[in-house]
């Protein structure tokens, strides 16, 4: 066996693969983390807000995640799902996004940090972050959709 050979067979034993089923999984529930923690920010924010703040900040975030759901994250998922559904055999466990995707989570994490640290008042950063935070949770009941199909 080449050296060559070898160090391919030893790539691909220590590669963490798994199965579509759990990329899909694992999609789905990081979307679903991600999403909860945007909306635990915005949920701190708020609390001590007026009833009146928090029901317009609420009511505006709502209305912007079914935008962002619709005309941003579906088209993403349904990138996704384009890539993991006709796969075979175990993939590494990092494949249910593209590393264009990754570079992507990058930039809004890094903007998510700068307007935490910006002067803009936390009310209307709640509005963007509740926005975003809906719209992952709904985006990703359709890796959980195409989840139970797989499974069933």
């Amino acid at each position: 066996m080449s050296g060559e050979q070898r160090l391919k067979d030893t790539k691909e034993k220590f590669k963490p693969g798994v199965e579509k089923h759990m990329l899909l999984l694992i999609a789905g529930l990081i979307w679903i983390a991600v999403g909860s923690m945007l909306l635990g920010f915005s949920y701190f924010w708020l609390r001590d807000a007026g009833s009146n703040k928090v029901m317009w900040t609420a009511g505006s975030g709502i209305v912007i995640s079914l935008f962002v759901h619709h005309f941003g994250f579906l088209r993403v998922v349904d990138n996704n799902l384009g890539r993991i559904l006709p796969m075979h055999g175990k993939r590494c466990v990092f494949s249910f996004m593209t590393w264009k995707s990754y570079i992507l989570v990058l930039v809004m994490v890094a903007t998510g940090i700068l307007l935490r640290l910006s002067p803009i008042p936390r009310t209307y950063l709640s509005v963007l972050y509740i926005g975003i935070g809906a719209a992952l949770i709904l985006s990703s009941i359709r890796y959980l959709r195409f989840l139970i199909r797989e499974i069933r």
